[in-house]
């Protein structure tokens, strides 16, 4: 079964105004984690959760990649799968840096954005995430019914 170009192309449609709501909120916490009034008691942790806010915005930017150089439909679905796991990864390590804070003023705001920061990525994540999988799984369903 051969993919429907125009749904392939509405799957990759992103909307640019939300990717750049979640590169700016992303930066805002990049500045927080860098230059706020941050602390932890464990050794280590403001450098590791540094990392990991990186991390993020790394895989936040391979979400919103152009897979249109990839000839097969197939691999671009998946593809784009893998990198919004990889997200998920990402920002569930992101998470869990986070809750070894423990003091500072800034603290409080850190929080809230980094809240309001995971809730508009995987509402952006998971519509694409539905269109992907149901791609795949017709795909799947045809490898299987040719096989009967």
């Amino acid at each position: 079964m051969v993919f429907d170009a125009e749904r392939v192309a509405r799957a990759f449609a992103f909307d640019t105004v939300q990717a750049d709501d979640l590169r700016a909120r992303w930066r805002e916490l990049i500045d927080l984690a860098v230059w706020s009034d941050l602390k932890c008691s464990k050794i280590g942790a403001l450098p590791r959760l540094r990392k990991r806010l990186l991390e993020v915005g790394e895989n936040l930017r391979s979400f919103y990649a152009d897979r249109s150089w990839i000839p097969q439909p197939r691999e671009q679905v998946k593809g784009a799968m893998a990198a919004s796991l990889n997200l998920r990864d990402a920002l569930l390590n992101l998470e869990r840096s986070a809750q070894l804070l423990d003091g500072g003023t800034d603290l409080p705001d850190f929080e809230s954005k980094l809240l309001a920061l995971r809730q508009r990525m995987l509402k952006v994540m998971e519509a694409h995430e539905h269109q992907w999988a149901a791609l795949l799984e017709e795909q799947y369903g045809a490898d299987v019914d040719d096989e009967d």
